[in-house]
């Protein structure tokens, strides 16, 4: 495996010591070293979760009842979770890789780290939101939104570009997350489509214009939703989620706004997974992605935590534009691999 600049600059940049990463699911201990102590002849898998347990724990669990395969999972940020790999290197545990966006993937896989994936899986989404290489499968989509406080604002009033969010009109009143994964992936993003130069002439300018930084999109979206705040960037689950939960989208003070088709401020961030070097050829790490690329899995997403199905013809959420109606940008999701720069670049305007 060749050292890369990202695995270094990662490292250096997350200052990962020691991740406090979680076992679950089955209640087995899985040691520092990642052995397992599941009964003779039981199928066990090693996963390392950049997503959260809330979201994927209960698929998780479905997938152990229906294969009588054990999995244990550590979680962590996918950030975060992919320095951990690239530290631990061919001597990871990890049999899987489950990331909320795709540059921590292609990080691994400029490192050599994942393995080409069999055509049945790597070809079962989207090829439009998949690596060109089949070293890692998309699973859902995650549109970046803006959510307004509808009872001061109009829809038409909302920026559908995001670098119009740096107007004075807004100063004080714009909410981000720049810890965020998904943010970094969107940050990534937009310095593939607009450039180095733009891209941080629009951090600059959030961070002049008084934009208030939260930890994550969940806070985002209540200070929205009690009126505290007028405009928060976030994923657009967390709104579908929310409004779900309160009965409805007219029980929600928090409105929302797409994107402009064709911007990046359309970008749809996609989550995915792939299988560690050391796995190749692991049927239960095979059998494992078959299920989430499968229609089970793919519901699950879709009607549980509101993401999109990348599954050709698969519906979408609930009181959301189809994929093919927010019309994002083209990207090669394998150029989010950047994750090195991004995070230098946020370091550098003093955001993180």
């Amino acid at each position: 495996m060749r050292l890369t600049r990202t695995r270094t600059a990662l490292l250096l940049a997350l200052a990962v010591p020691a991740l406090a990463l979680s076992a679950c699911s089955s209640g087995a201990d899985t040691s520092a070293a990642g052995e397992t102590s599941t009964a003779e002849g039981q199928r066990s898998l090693v996963v390392y979760s950049g997503r959260s347990e809330d979201l994927v724990g209960p698929i998780i669990e479905q997938f152990e009842q229906e294969s009588g395969i054990d999995v244990r999972v550590r979680y962590a940020n996918s950030i975060e979770m992919a320095a951990q790999l690239l530290e631990e290197g061919e001597r990871t545990p990890a049999q899987v890789f489950l990331s909320q966006e795709a540059g921590a993937l292609g990080a691994l896989r400029d490192a050599d780290l994942l393995v080409p994936l069999p055509e049945d899986i790597a070809g079962a989404t989207d090829p439009r939101y998949n690596s060109t290489d089949d070293s890692w499968v998309s699973l859902t989509g995650r549109a970046r939104v803006v959510v307004f406080d509808s009872q001061d604002l109009d829809a038409a009033e909302v920026p559908a570009d995001v670098r119009d969010l740096t107007d004075p009109r807004w100063r004080g009143q714009v909410g981000f997350a720049p810890s965020n994964a998904s943010f970094q992936s969107f940050v990534t993003a937009m310095r593939v489509l607009d450039g180095e130069a733009a891209t941080e002439e629009w951090l600059n300018g959030l961070k002049a214009n008084d934009a208030q930084i939260f930890p994550g999109n969940a806070p985002i979206l209540e200070a929205v939703n009690t009126g505290a705040l007028d405009l928060g960037l976030l994923n657009h689950y967390y709104w579908v989620t929310a409004a779900a939960e309160a009965g409805g989208p007219d029980a929600m003070r928090a409105g929302v706004r797409f994107g402009a088709p064709d911007t990046v401020s359309a970008l749809v961030n996609v989550t995915g997974a792939g299988i560690m070097t050391g796995s190749e050829g692991s049927p239960e790490a095979e059998e494992f992605l078959r299920f989430l690329v499968g229609e089970q899995a793919q519901s699950y997403f879709v009607e549980e935590t509101g993401e999109y199905s990348l599954l050709p013809g698969a519906p979408s959420p609930a009181d959301v534009p189809t994929l093919d109606e927010l019309n994002g940008p083209q990207l090669d999701y394998s150029e989010l691999a950047d994750l090195d720069g991004t995070v230098a670049l946020l370091q550098k305007t003093g955001l993180i």
